[in-house]
Formats: C-alpha cells, structure tokens, sequence
C-alpha cells in the first residue's frame, strides 16, 4: 500500500488544477450522455450511435466499431433508430451492394434539440480566448486524449485471456450486420 494515497490514488498523482478540472469534466461528459440519452428515450448506445453520424455516414459494421458493440447488436440499434426516422439505410455510392447509414433531419434535430445549449455556451466560450491560449488549450486536450487512449489500448494481463466482453448495448436481436 505504499504506492497510494487515501483512496487509491497513486502516490506520484499531484492533482493540479488542471488535472481536476479535467476530471470533472470527464465526470460530466459521462452525467450529459446519461441525461441526454434519459430525455431523448435512446440508451447510451443509439445516443453515441447518433453522435458517429452526425459526423459522418458510415456501413453498419464500422457503427458497430466505432460504438463499440458486436455488429449483431448494431442490427436492433439500427432498427431502433431507423424505426423513429433518425437514421436511414441507403445504398453506398461505391459499392451499391454495401450500405450506408445516414443521419436524417429528424435525428440531426434531435441532436441539436439536446445539445445545442451546451454548443452555443461552448462556442461563446471559445470566442473569450485567443488564438494563442486556445492552441494550448487544444494541446493539452489532445495529450490527455492521448493518455486516455492509452489505458484503452493497453489491456491489464488479467484481461488478455478472458473471453470477449458481453455486448453493452441492451440489443435484443439476434441477426448479424454486414456492411452489405
């Protein structure tokens, strides 16, 4: 136990403001995708299913990716959406075999709906800086994301020869989703 500190937290961890800051909006990130999700009647999932979109059209085996689920579950998330018109299937330009996932205005408004208050406080917050600050700002995110990408890739020694993780996302189909 001489590693750590009440709590857990390892001896070397000097919290700067920072470093809480951070914390807390880590914290709160997690609160808003609960509370978003609570109020729009999607689970966790569907709402970051929503999120991948708005960014960009994607097949239904890279949502099931970037989403973190088996694409089989990607089949009733999709089903869900598409059945309250946020999401549409049409086919790929490329590959008219393929499909591809298409935010529709009803889930672009439903988006906007929860998280524009938030944006529009962001965007006012962004506008109080200066170029110069906001470039460190963005440095130090970045490295943070890097660090938070690295617990993610590094798995514990435990956890390399478990069997893979039950699905999170609550899908209750069975079908598998291909990008076809």
């Amino acid at each position: 136990m001489g590693d750590t500190v009440t709590g857990g937290t390892p001896r070397a961890w000097h919290e700067s403001g920072s470093l809480e800051a951070l914390r807390d909006l880590l914290r709160a990130a997690v609160q808003v995708r609960q509370t978003v999700s609570r109020r729009a009647g999607l689970s966790e999932v569907e709402l970051a299913s929503l999120e991948e979109l708005s960014l960009h059209s994607v097949g239904p085996a890279a949502l099931a990716r970037q989403v973190d689920v088996s694409t089989a579950a990607a089949t009733g998330i999709i089903d869900r959406l598409s059945s309250r018109g946020h999401v549409e299937r049409v086919p790929d330009p490329d590959d008219r075999r393929r499909t591809q996932l298409h935010l529709t205005e009803s889930g672009s408004a439903e988006m906007r709906r929860h998280l524009l208050p938030m944006f529009t406080r962001l965007a006012a917050l962004d506008a109080d800086f200066t170029a110069a600050e906001l470039a460190v700002v963005e440095r130090y995110l970045r490295s943070a994301l890097d660090a938070l990408d690295a617990v993610i890739a590094t798995a514990p020694d435990d956890e390399q020869d478990q069997p893979d993780q039950p699905d999170r996302s609550q899908a209750t189909t069975s079908s598998n989703v291909t990008d076809r």
